[in-house]
C-alpha cells in the first residue's frame, strides 16, 4: 500500500503529529500547525481513506492505526489526535509505545459509541449526490443545503470534493465508511488484549459534547492510566475549530 499523504511544518524542535477526524484532512490542523511550527517539526497527515492518502479494502482501527506508525517514522512523537482519530492514535499508543512520546486525545474516549449519529446521514447525503453530473463546486452545496443545513458543516464536507480530469469526485472513501459505520463508532478492546499506555496522556473534550462522560473515565484509566483531563467551555465536539485559541494554549502547556 502506498504511504499516506503528509505535510512537514517546521524544521527544529520536538516533533509533533496530527491525526484529523471523520470527513477530514491533515490541512484541518493548518492554522494550529502555523503557529506550532516555530518551536516544533509539525507533521500533518491524511488519515487512510481521506484527503490524498490511499483507501483501505475494511475499516479496521489496528490497522490504520499500524498505517499511521509507519509513517511516523522510528523518531517518537507528541501524536494529537480528534474523534476517529483520536481513536486511531490511541490505538497506536497501545499498539507501539515506544513511537509516541505523548498523546492528546481530543473529544473521544476508547469505548463504542451506539451509533454513527449525524455521520450517517452525511454519508448518505454525500453519496447521494451525482457528481457526474456537476459542473460547478457551487452545485454541490446547493444539492447539500437542505440535508446539511448548517453552512459551516456544509463548508466541511465539500472540502472533500475535488475536481479531477474526468469531472467532479469525493476524495473520501464514502463507500467503505458508510458501510462500516459500526467499525468505525466502535473499538477493538477485545483485539488490543490488556495493553496500556503509560506515557502521559491529556484528553481535550468539548463542554458542549457527550462524547466524553463520566462512564468513560473507568475506561480511560485503565488504559491511559496517566491522564488528565480538560473540558473547554463553549465548545462541542469540533473542540479545535470552535474555540482555536483555547485549544492552543492548552496543546502547548502540555507539549514539550
Amino acid at each position: 500500500m502506498a504511504a499516506l499523504h503528509t505535510t512537514v511544518i517546521g524544521d527544529h524542535g520536538p516533533r509533533v503529529a496530527f491525526c484529523h477526524g471523520l470527513f477530514g484532512q491533515g490541512k484541518n490542523w493548518g492554522q494550529i500547525a502555523k503557529t506550532l511550527g516555530a518551536e516544533h517539526r509539525v507533521l500533518l497527515l491524511d488519515m487512510p481513506n481521506h484527503g490524498r492518502s490511499p483507501w483501505t479494502e475494511t475499516f479496521d482501527y489496528l490497522e490504520l492505526a499500524d498505517l499511521v506508525a509507519a509513517a511516523l517514522g522510528d523518531e517518537p512523537v507528541a501524536l494529537v489526535g480528534h474523534s476517529m482519530g483520536g481513536k486511531i492514535a490511541m490505538c497506536l499508543a497501545l499498539r507501539h509505545p515506544s513511537l509516541v512520546e505523548r498523546l492528546v486525545v481530543v473529544d473521544v474516549a476508547p469505548v463504542a459509541y451506539p451509533s454513527g449519529r449525524e455521520f450517517v446521514g452525511y454519508i448518505e447525503t454525500m453519496r447521494s449526490l451525482d457528481v457526474t453530473a456537476l459542473e460547478r463546486r457551487d452545485q454541490a452545496e446547493e444539492a447539500l443545503r437542505e440535508a446539511v443545513p448548517n453552512p459551516v458543516v456544509r463548508s466541511f464536507l465539500l472540502q472533500n470534493l475535488r475536481r479531477t480530469t474526468d469531472g467532479w469526485a469525493w476524495q473520501v472513501n464514502l463507500d467503505l465508511l458508510g458501510d462500516h459505520m459500526y467499525a468505525l463508532t466502535g473499538w477493538p478492546g477485545d483485539a488490543l488484549g490488556e495493553a496500556t499506555y503509560d506515557g502521559p496522556v491529556l484528553w481535550v473534550g468539548g463542554a458542549d459534547s457527550d462524547y466524553i462522560a463520566d462512564e468513560h473515565a473507568g475506561e480511560m484509566d485503565r488504559r491511559f492510566p496517566r491522564n488528565r483531563r480538560v473540558l473547554v467551555k463553549g465548545a462541542g465536539h469540533w473542540v479545535h475549530s470552535e474555540q482555536p485559541e483555547v485549544f492552543l494554549e492548552v496543546l502547548r502547556r502540555f507539549l514539550p
